[in-house]
């Protein structure tokens, strides 16, 4: 009798190790992956440091995280294709163009002269007006945006100096891959074509281009200034940058944790926003300082807009998209 109750309590005992070992708790070897095409000085590599420490404020026991820098796995595209996969990585900050192919709605947020200036660009990405391109993301890809970065103002870097709609004319530039840059730019007289990121420098040395348009903190970290010295304060675009997690990485996590995952990416995404904004404009004068960069002014830039206007409309009525674009424009 006293056998058989002490086998009753072994099994009671294991049983309940099971029923805890099932529970939505914190694994205690738990680590999620992170990639960055920028060394961890850079603002994208900030934030998805901040992420990491704002999901181990809450997180008991502590999760690792393994963010690898400096393009170690890839580039951009190569994250989007093991984030769909839920494979090598768990979460990376990715470029709405690198996504288009999943959601060909998504580069509105990121498309040229969509904001008009750094309060409307907060206002929309602390509201919920990007949800429906979240929800297609999602459905589409698997893919979930957890947190919006971004915050660089984007201007035309080139070989020689362009200040006026007839020097931009024929300015052949490299764009990202989503055709709405291609076609904003060629609404302004440029000669836009897509190549990929990491070969702009050597397209610019060999004359393949002219120039790229791009933040200042890319073009110090890649010192594209080195072939193309020229900066022109177009400010036509202020990047969006999603934070972006696998959604069969997330579905693994306890319930508990995907819980802290969702709200350390909306705060991770709203410091990476402060972070380069402010960060942006100190880098330009930074290089301009040390004489690395010449600056101009765009003369007229209200022609710009003009311009590309109807470009922007007729793009979201292909999309479906113009209450979206309405809804952006009206924050």
């Amino acid at each position: 009798m006293f056998n058989n109750m002490r086998r009753t309590l072994i099994c009671a005992a294991i049983a309940g190790c099971a029923a805890m070992a099932s529970q939505p708790s914190i694994a205690a070897d738990l680590t999620l992956r992170g990639a960055s095409l920028f060394d961890n000085e850079h603002a994208y590599s900030k934030t998805l440091i901040k992420f990491a420490e704002l999901v181990n404020e809450e997180a008991d026991p502590k999760v690792t995280f393994d963010l690898r820098g400096n393009s170690e796995l890839g580039i951009e595209p190569d994250y989007v294709t093991f984030l769909t996969q839920g494979v090598a990585i768990d979460y990376a900050i990715i470029a709405p163009s690198n996504l288009a192919r999943f959601a060909p709605s998504l580069p509105l947020m990121d498309m040229p002269f969509v904001f008009r200036d750094l309060d409307h660009w907060n206002a929309v990405l602390s509201s919920d007006v990007l949800k429906p391109l979240e929800d297609e993301l999602l459905e589409k890809a698997d893919l979930m945006i957890i947190g919006y970065a971004g915050g660089g103002t984007r201007n035309l870097i080139s070989n020689h100096k362009i200040s006026n709609m007839e020097e931009l004319t024929g300015h052949k530039m490299r764009v990202m891959g989503a055709p709405i840059q291609a076609r904003v730019f060629q609404a302004i007289n440029a000669a836009p074509s897509a190549i990929a990121y990491s070969e702009v420098y050597n397209a610019i040395q060999t004359g393949v281009i002219d120039g790229l348009e791009n933040e200042s903190a890319s073009l110090m970290q890649y010192k594209f200034f080195e072939v193309a010295p020229n900066v022109t304060l177009t400010q036509h675009s202020i990047t969006v940058r999603p934070i972006v997690m696998s959604g069969k990485s997330f579905r693994k996590l306890p319930e508990d944790l995907q819980a802290i995952v969702l709200k350390a990416g909306k705060e991770a995404g709203e410091y990476g926003r402060a972070l380069e904004s402010t960060e942006d404009a100190e880098k330009l004068e930074q290089m301009k300082e040390a004489g690395q960069i010449d600056v101009s002014e765009f003369a007229n830039r209200e022609e710009l807009l003009e311009l590309v206007t109807p470009v922007q409309d007729a793009y979201a009525e292909e999309l479906g998209a113009e209450e979206l674009l309405k809804a952006i424009r009206s924050k």
